[in-house]
């Protein structure tokens, strides 16, 4: 069978070599009509682009890197599912980047991840989008990047996230409206921008109530369903023990969910809980969690694709948008009793 080639493409569309190159890369200045037309004679020809001539055609990798470091192993499927899916609708290929360092060794670490790898651009999930220094060190090197979930260092730059300290404000007021005033609160990993706005969210709904915030009824977690554990355990020794116990993510829900059914406490008679993202484990277990969902697919599929496209053609004013959160509730949470 003879192989089909770019050339054949646009002989066959009866377009330019360069037009097709325009939609295989999703680049502008093509009109609707001759992209859909194209786009066509691809599936006719059943034409796969060779990745490494027009990588070198075009002096680019197509790979976009993905920083992560979150104790959540549903965060980042969610966080993988929205970046191959942008990936795939551009032709480009993912790689996935675990990353415990912190400082000076994590600037070396991807320093040494983009000398052998040749990315186009990264994208910086949680915590890395608020790292200061692993901005300016990317900057420096003129590797474009995209920043998914940052909400406390000010950038001009390609930023998709969600209103987390508005989806925590809303969560506590659901718990107060049911009737609770000693609602105890779990953070999550320090590093991240989410613990402390919705810890704000947390705050703000309680002020809004004139309910006096308690030092006592908050713990430090990390977003680990064993910091979980170990923050329930010390609220629900508590003397009286809150009513209700909202947790900065799902899994650390779960396992107050979990430590209290131990204790033969009934939920969500003798205590609510709620947590925050809804992960599959907040709809798989029983009762169900109330919780924020939260578009994470949406949000890296989203930061993605504006890489691609700023890295095809620079853009002036970054791409900057905020989604919305939405509240689900479940069996998990009820009146006060």
């Amino acid at each position: 069978m003879k192989k089909v080639t770019i050339n054949s493409v646009a002989s066959h569309a009866g377009v330019s070599k360069k037009t097709v190159s325009r939609v295989l890369n999703n680049e502008p200045n093509v009109s609707a009509a001759t992209r859909e037309k194209v786009l066509a004679v691809f599936k006719e020809l059943d034409y796969t682009p060779n990745p490494i001539a027009r990588g070198l055609a075009q002096n680019r990798s197509f790979i976009i890197g993905c920083l992560y470091d979150n104790p959540s192993k549903s965060y980042i499927t969610r966080v993988q599912t929205g970046a191959l899916e942008a990936c795939k609708e551009n032709n480009y290929n993912l790689l996935i980047h675990p990353c415990e360092f912190r400082g000076e060794a994590l600037i070396n670490n991807i320093e040494q991840l983009l000398q052998t790898s040749r990315l186009d651009g990264i994208v910086l999930t949680p915590p890395f989008g608020d790292f200061a220094e692993l901005v300016a060190f990317l900057k420096s090197k003129k590797i474009p990047y995209a920043r998914v979930a940052s909400a406390l260092l000010q950038d001009d730059s390609i930023s998709v996230r969600s209103n987390d300290e508005q989806g925590a404000f809303e969560i506590t007021e659901h718990l107060i409206s049911l009737g609770h005033k000693s609602i105890a609160f779990i953070k999550g990993h320090p590093d991240h921008s989410a613990t402390q706005q919705r810890f704000k969210g947390y705050r703000r709904s309680l002020a809004s109530h004139g309910i006096e915030f308690d030092e006592r009824l908050v713990e430090e977690g990390n977003f680990s369903y064993h910091s979980g554990v170990d923050s329930a355990r010390s609220i629900l020794d508590l003397s009286p023990r809150p009513t209700a116990v909202f947790a900065s993510n799902d899994y650390m829900a779960a396992a107050v969910l979990k430590l209290a059914t131990q204790r033969q406490l009934k939920v969500p008679d003798d205590i609510s809980i709620a947590g925050f993202d809804n992960a599959p484990i907040a709809r798989h277990i029983w009762p169900g969690l109330t919780t924020i969902a939260q578009p994470v697919e949406e949000m890296t599929k989203q930061a993605v694709t504006q890489l691609i496209s700023h890295i095809a053609q620079p853009q002036e004013q970054p791409y900057q948008v905020t989604l919305e959160s939405r509240l689900i509730t479940r069996e998990s949470t009820s009146a006060i009793k």
